[in-house]
């Protein structure tokens, strides 16, 4: 099964939990903090994997939970850091953010890798947290959360030459004349129904790759016939072929084909048509195929496009076609989808812009309590461990420095009144 589209839930490991401990020895009075700190959290890692090529072992597992840090240790033995999870992905893989749409990696050569959700660090143990004032304290941090989010993953083939046209002009035919793919033909309408990659090489040893995409009809772009869900595949490709059926024994008009065509890329993507078009003129053989063909010339008038005629069926103009193309992909170049910032030394490393996000939002609930939400103090409090009177101490001194006690003032909250942090309940006291 063909599987290029799917959405998958991934979370970056939680850092481990910093420790209070003390240090107890023998003939050393006073040892003094001990805790150490938890390790680092894993990342979730996608990886390219060239011999993948469909997205179907996301068919079965939906959900990547990164495994966490270890705990830290007495002795200030810190904790180990989480090994990150690899997922192997197919080349030409496009991973965005499901709910905001931003593309968070792009992912074509062999190797590449990008980070998708990050790990959180690990809590600090009561070591780092020793002052004069406080020289034994009972303070720790937990780790802090991985980061979580839904991911849609779209695979867009990489084909340097792309096959378009109506279903059965002949494209799958083709592709089994010039490489070794072994395409289903038949005598009906949209008999391909996933891209078929082949390699193709010419009599002077070039070689590029050629995707014979599912046949589109008016109105793919917006879902009808299987256009919608393989017009994406197009997006990668360099130069675009287009297949026309010159014979018309269907009844359709080859230059209204030529035109529908192309209005159908247009919609979909405007830079489809900066791709230059190389157009096939098949089933030659037939009759009144050459009249057909003049009558296309003279209602194009456009000298600058490249026409072959050709027979897929008795291989006549193949060679010539193939030329052709080859000579095209050296004078063209690539055509990148995203513009998304890379260290200039490392490719895996990616970088995007976050945004603005509110340190916390006041809500009411139906009971009249008042209720925190926000990443910062939702994070802080996860990070909280309340089984010790200063880290509590320490959590309220937070929530104060972000404001939340003026907020809640301004908000009406008043001595006794309840706030919630998740399913955390306390008393507002003046």
């Amino acid at each position: 099964m063909f599987v290029d589209h799917v959405t998958v839930f991934v979370k970056g490991g939680d850092g481990g939990d910093g420790m209070v401990a003390f240090r107890r020895e023998k003939y050393v009075p006073y040892g003094g903090p001990a805790g150490g700190d938890g390790g680092l959290g894993a990342n979730v890692v996608f990886e390219v994997d060239e011999g993948l090529r469909t997205l179907m072992d996301f068919r079965y597992q939906r959900h990547f939970k990164a495994p966490r840090g270890e705990h830290g240790g007495s002795k200030n033995k810190h904790g180990r850091a989480g090994e990150d999870m690899i997922i192997p992905v197919p080349p030409g893989t496009v991973v965005k953010n499901a709910e905001t749409g931003t593309v968070i990696a792009d992912l074509v050569e062999h190797g590449q890798r990008a980070i998708i959700a990050k790990g959180g660090r690990g809590g600090r143990g009561n070591s780092r947290f020793a002052t004069s004032q406080n020289t034994a304290p009972e303070l720790s941090e937990k780790g802090e959360p991985g980061e979580e989010l839904n991911v849609t993953l779209e695979l867009k083939v990489l084909a340097d030459v792309g096959l378009v046209g109506f279903p059965s002009v002949g494209k799958s035919t083709l592709l089994s004349v010039v490489s070794r793919a072994k395409p289903k033909i038949a005598d009906y309408h949209f008999t391909t129904l996933v891209p078929n990659l082949g390699l193709v090489e010419t009599e002077d040893h070039r070689n590029f790759v050629m995707a014979d995409l599912p046949g589109l009809i008016e109105g793919a772009h917006e879902g009808v016939g299987l256009g919608h869900q393989f017009l994406r595949h197009i997006e990668r490709t360099r130069v675009i072929v287009h297949v026309i059926d010159m014979s018309g024994l269907e009844g359709r008009d080859p230059y209204e084909d030529y035109n529908t065509i192309n209005a159908e890329l247009e919609a979909y993507n405007l830079r489809l048509l900066e791709r230059p078009q190389i157009i096939v003129a098949n089933k030659m053989d037939m009759p009144d195929s050459e009249e057909n063909l003049a009558k296309f010339k003279q209602k194009l008038d456009d000298e600058t496009i490249r026409i072959v005629p050709l027979s897929a069926l008795t291989r006549t103009g193949v060679n010539e076609l193939l030329f052709a193309i080859a000579d095209l992909l050296e004078v063209t170049e690539e055509f990148p989808l995203y513009e998304i910032g890379q260290d200039e030394e490392n490719e895996s490393v990616l970088y995007r812009y976050e945004g603005d996000v509110e340190d916390f939002v006041i809500s009411r609930d139906d009971d009249g309590a008042y209720v925190l939400s926000g990443y910062t103090i939702e994070r802080m409090f996860k990070m909280t461990d309340f089984n010790f009177d200063q880290s509590v101490r320490k959590f309220a001194r937070q929530m104060r420095a972000l404001g939340v006690d003026d907020a809640l003032r301004e908000r009406g909250a008043e001595d006794g009144d309840i706030v919630r942090i998740l399913d955390f309940e306390f008393e507002f006291i003046e």
